[in-house]
């Protein structure tokens, strides 16, 4: 039972390294999803390059920041272009700093190409970069005061696998990648077990426990201390049997950073804040995640990370 905390958090909610084209399931879930995009953009051709005799000439772009954030989705930029017979050459790297006025990456190849292109390509890296942008900035300034804390996304993902390897390149944590990775026993599936929740919840872990080779983590929501209380102890019970420290987690969901210490300030004092860690979700943004982090959460969930990212204003120029 030698996992550390953070260990146990990383194992759980930070996976985004597995997220490169090198992944043939990731590599699959990016090629899809940019062929529906350029089908949906592409479907009648592009009439203006058309109108204007754009062919076959060559031309050179650049893709530039107007504003600093941090770069993402450069990767998966290539790998769409070059489908298309466009030359790439870096500038940056995905996860780098960038300011207004840096080259990100230069293209080459058919005028027409290049414009036919353009509006899914910055598409993508505006938001990603967005995504990545907004995830770093927030982690730092729980890093400053509260290192142990966590900030990550939630499966409130309209682009899929692409905005949580956003959240991975922003430092941000990237949660479950799917339904099937990891149990994350919530509400409606307690309701199904039995009418109170500190009943449902240690009935839920149990049957969960058994399939916890197969999952990243197990995790349970709870509204309250009695329920809370519960799923601790069985989570220490079953991990003091099984001799290991396997993440276990509580979901903290809508609570008040007041509400969400004194569950913290429980677990403390009944001797189960070493079995489980803890995450806050739930109305949380950039003007109260401090207060959440300073309860001594482990993790700090925001789904407007990426169901409401603000795209970074980067711009393409033609030669």
């Amino acid at each position: 039972m030698n996992a550390t905390r953070q260990q146990r958090l990383d194992q759980a909610f930070c996976r985004g390294t597995s997220l490169t084209l090198e992944n043939p399931s990731y590599r699959h879930s990016v090629r899809t999803f940019m062929d529906e995009l350029l089908l949906t953009d592409l479907a009648g051709g592009d009439l203006t390059a058309e109108a204007l005799g754009m062919k076959s000439s060559h031309a050179r772009a650049v893709i530039l920041a107007r504003e600093g954030g941090v770069a993402a989705g450069l990767e998966e930029f290539a790998f769409m272009v070059q489908a298309h017979g466009v030359g790439v050459a870096f500038e940056k790297k995905d996860g780098d700093a960038i300011r207004p006025g840096d080259i990100l990456l230069r293209t080459e190849g058919e005028e027409a190409t290049l414009l036919s292109l353009e509006r899914v390509g910055l598409n993508l890296l505006q938001r990603l970069s967005g995504i990545a942008t907004a995830s770093r900035c927030l982690q730092r300034r729980l890093s400053e005061r509260y290192p142990g804390t966590r900030v990550v996304g939630t499966r409130k993902t309209p682009w899929g696998l692409l905005d949580k390897r956003a959240l991975h390149l922003g430092s941000g944590g990237t949660h479950r990648l799917g339904l099937g990775d990891a149990i994350l026993i919530k509400n409606n599936h307690l309701a199904l077990l039995a009418s109170r929740e500190e009943e449902a919840a240690p009935m839920a872990i149990e049957r969960a426990w058994k399939f916890r080779g197969e999952s990243a983590f197990i995790e349970v929501e709870v509204s309250g201390d009695n329920a809370a209380r519960a799923s601790a102890q069985t989570f220490r019970r079953l991990q003091d049997e099984a001799s290991e420290l396997y993440p276990c987690l509580l979901l903290l969901d809508n609570m008040t950073p007041d509400q969400t210490g004194a569950i913290v300030d429980m677990l403390r004092r009944e001797n189960l804040w070493e079995h489980t860690l803890i995450e806050a979700s739930g109305g949380i943004s950039e003007s109260n995640v401090e207060a959440y982090g300073a309860r001594g959460v482990d993790a700090i969930s925001i789904g407007a990370l990426t169901h409401s990212a603000r795209a970074l204003d980067l711009c393409q120029r033609i030669s």
